[in-house]
């Protein structure tokens, strides 16, 4: 296939064939831990959930002891499932999905109890095995991040799966019975044996560990994402999506032993975690702590896509899974919300002609993270005009974006908000300014005053931009109107020009002819 970057397809120039059916679809996920339903808008390349439940059964707690499933627990996931069914009914859902793992895998009453699953919720029911499901935690890894490279650990109620990605290549996969709740079991309630256990079955994963050095481990799960949600709340993070949060490996390490260590009831924002999941915080802080330790991983990035969303993708033809996931999202947001969705498209052409007339390099990322910032460029207009910058910083920091790191996510958020503000840093938002990091707040400098030119021309409506090219020519940079829109060349047009070659540090000037 080639460099996964290469292929990748921007999102607004896809051919529609390849863009799937948009009918609802909705995956119910029978863990060890929880019974889960998930909708989503579409078969896409970045589907939209509307509709997320859970139901915390524990069907996995016991199993590896008792070698049966709970009774209770079972009856729980038996009405989560019958009520789920009613849920997709109402929803017009056209096709659902039923996956079980690792308890349903490992119980011998577990055909029992999927015979009785499949008569509540009226579906046929998967049966992963362990590879399998590793195999689709890799494909959710892919769907949601930009050519991701490193590790997936996809721990669960019941085991633990751990396989290589690299850009859409998924490696061979490996599972262990290190689920929190089978930690929990296994150990008899004592998180220092459980650390025990782990480092023994960790032996199994060496193949797995030995890549990571150096690269990332995605890790997927619930008890993960719990897990993250307290380190954010311990250091002020101010950015609350958790997919692509990211943490560095050493200061992780600190923050694991103290969650193993400490009565999690005495843990910051600990209210935010469901008290069923609260046990199980000591158990997935051992098994990460011993992957970091084993593998030296270069940074532990959190996503919330996994098996669900492996198996959207897994869906998909191959052209639909080359396209850029973030430029799909930004795409819908363009459709939906700006003035005119054909003007989004217009401003890549427009700025992509300024940039390659730039001495400065643009990288690769940097140029579909411009890309999606034109997209989003207008996201923020029915607000009243003293709180558009508000307004799309609200929407662009906290939407539903999968394929974007947190310093993308922070610039995207800034560019759009600095079209509306000015360009003079001290105006930007300071938050999102430090997530950003330097460069990337200077690139958003760089979009929010294209933006703020492009607006007065075009008035966000397309079919303008074309007859008005700007362009850095002999040190300056200079915006060219025909002659019959000469009367926009006014103070304001013009303080905005030179407002954009302030930022570069050039002249800027408009020419009419």
């Amino acid at each position: 296939m080639g460099s996964p970057r290469a292929n990748l397809i921007l999102a607004h120039t896809a051919d529609p064939a390849v863009q799937a059916v948009q009918s609802p679809v909705a995956i119910i996920d029978i863990g060890s831990n929880s019974v889960r339903l998930v909708a989503y808008d579409g078969l896409t390349r970045a589907p939209t959930p509307l509709y997320n439940e859970k139901v915390l059964c524990g069907l996995g707690r016991n199993v590896l002891t008792t070698g049966r499933l709970n009774e209770e627990a079972v009856a729980r996931a038996l009405a989560a499932l019958a009520r789920f069914r009613v849920l997709c009914e109402t929803m017009r859902v056209g096709r659902v999905f039923v996956l079980a793992t690792a308890a349903a895998r490992d119980a011998e009453n577990g055909p029992d109890f999927l015979r009785a699953a499949e008569a509540a919720c009226g579906q046929e029911i998967q049966l992963l095995s362990g590879r399998r499901e590793a195999e689709l935690s890799a494909m959710g890894v892919i769907s949601g991040f930009h050519a991701p490279d490193g590790v997936v650990g996809d721990m669960g109620g019941g085991s633990l799966e751990l396989v290589d990605v690299r850009g859409t290549v998924v490696g061979q996969g490996v599972t262990m019975p290190l689920g929190g709740l089978a930690l929990q079991d296994l150990s008899g309630g004592s998180v220092k044996k459980a650390a025990k256990i782990v480092r023994e079955h960790m032996r199994k994963a060496v193949p797995q560990l030995e890549t990571l050095r150096g690269r990332t481990f995605y890790a997927v799960g619930g008890t993960w994402r719990a897990l993250a949600r307290l380190h954010m709340a311990a250091r002020g993070y101010p950015v609350h999506v958790m997919h692509g949060y990211t943490v560095e490996p050493t200061d992780e390490l600190t923050f694991l032993q103290i969650v193993e260590q400490t009565d999690v009831a005495l843990l910051q924002d600990v209210d935010a975690i469901s008290e069923a999941r609260r046990p199980l915080l000591a158990y997935g802080a051992a098994v990460l702590e011993e992957i970091i330790r084993v593998g030296r991983p270069r940074e532990v990035a959190i996503s919330a896509s996994g098996v669900r969303e492996g198996l959207l993708f897994e869906q998909l033809d191959r052209d639909t899974r080359l396209i850029d996931p973030l430029l799909a999202s930004a795409a819908e947001f363009n459709t939906l919300r700006s003035r005119a969705p054909r003007h989004g498209e217009e401003l890549i052409a427009w700025t992509d002609r300024f940039v390659a007339t730039l001495d400065g390099h643009e990288t690769a990322d940097e140029r579909r993270l411009r890309h999606a910032g034109c997209l989003l460029s207008d996201v923020g207009w029915r607000a009243h005009p003293d709180y558009r910058d508000a307004q799309s910083i609200a929407a662009i920091q906290n939407a539903a974006f999968v394929g974007v790191d947190h310093p993308g996510r922070a610039y995207l958020a800034l560019a759009v908000s600095l079209r509306h503000t000015g360009l003079a840093p001290e105006k930007a938002n300071s938050v999102l300014r430090g997530v950003a990091g330097a460069r990337l707040f200077e690139r958003a400098r760089l979009l929010g005053g294209l933006l703020r030119v492009a607006f007065p021309i075009s008035a966000g409506m397309d079919g303008a931009l074309g007859r008005a090219p700007l362009t850095v020519e002999d040190g300056r940079v200079i915006l060219r109107l025909p002659r019959d829109w000469e009367a926009l060349n006014g103070d304001r047009l013009l303080n905005r020009v030179r407002g954009l070659g302030r930022v570069l540090g050039r002249e800027g000037r408009i020419e009419i002819g």
